[in-house]
């Protein structure tokens, strides 16, 4: 059975005076001394795993996926409904899931609802997916507008992972994955409020690095290309928005949904044990070429 990393580290503590002046996390020793505990680095099921925003959309297939690869996972969304909905279909597949309905955007929901979540067990990971989309023209956009794509996208990300984080510093471990976008590098136009959020989070997802590395957590962050989602499909049959994904994307064509999964895995794994601060783009090219 694969071990995790925090087990075969904490193995290591009577070769802490070998690990390099490294003596809080003793990768080095663990290699050294401990080479066969190293079974399987992606393994999720150790790992318990909140993904807001998860009852529909990418998400939900992001969710799908993690469970599929041994995570148990939690599901979040405001609408009690569609949540349910979503934890009965991973249920039927036949997969552990737990519910967690709260507004990302409310300190006093995310606080109740993460200290509830965290009461018998930890959450080993977050991933900040919610948010929510308005094309305007930043010339015609009301402050409503604004304030609402900023906190949906932005704020309530930072209010969830402040919570989580607390209780990953007393843990001394855990991982938050921030889910960007390609508008955290570029912008089109009618998208102002939504690319200045998305610009936003890549910066909160490195000085949240900044700020808590130093505890062994890993913050990252996944930024998608153009994928085929219930939500995108209509975009994806306007023959001219098709034509231009396409033609932009050095791969040709829209991403699938488990074709993030791959990112979210790595990234919730203990493979990404030393990766921090960083964004993966999985965009089939896009951000790569002018």
């Amino acid at each position: 059975m694969p071990v995790p990393v925090k087990v075969w580290v904490r193995l290591c503590v009577v070769g802490r005076r070998f690990s390099y002046n490294q003596p809080r996390f003793p990768y080095a020793t663990a290699f050294l001394f401990y080479p066969h505990l190293i079974v399987n680095l992606f393994d999720l099921s150790h790992k318990r795993i909140l993904v807001t925003g998860s009852n529909a959309g990418l998400g939900f297939h992001v969710a799908q996926g993690l469970a599929r690869h041994g995570a148990q996972v939690i599901l979040n969304g405001r609408n009690i409904d569609k949540l349910r909905d979503a934890a009965d279909r991973l249920r039927k597949e036949g997969y552990p899931v737990e519910e967690g309905r709260f507004d990302i955007t409310s300190e006093s929901e995310v606080r109740n609802a993460i200290a509830e979540l965290c009461r018998e067990k930890a959450i080993d990971v977050l991933i900040n997916n919610a948010g929510i989309q308005r094309r305007v023209r930043l010339d015609e956009v009301s402050l409503t507008v604004w304030n609402e794509v900023i906190q949906a996208n932005l704020t309530g990300a930072m209010i969830v992972s402040r919570e989580v984080a607390k209780e990953m510093i007393s843990r001394q471990e855990g991982k938050i994955i921030n889910v960007c976008s390609l508008m955290s590098e570029f912008a089109r136009t009618t998208t102002g409020p939504y690319t200045a959020a998305k610009g936003g989070l890549k910066m909160l997802t490195k000085v949240m690095c900044a700020d808590w590395a130093q505890f062994n957590i890993q913050i990252n962050a996944i930024g998608p290309g153009y994928f085929i989602t219930e939500m995108t499909q209509v975009l994806a049959d306007n023959p001219e928005f098709d034509g231009w994904v396409k033609q932009r994307t050095p791969a040709r064509r829209w991403g699938l949904p488990f074709e993030l999964v791959g990112a979210a895995v790595f990234l919730s794994s203990d493979a990404s044990s030393f990766v921090n601060g960083q964004i993966l783009y999985v965009d089939g090219g896009m951000s790569a070429v002018l």
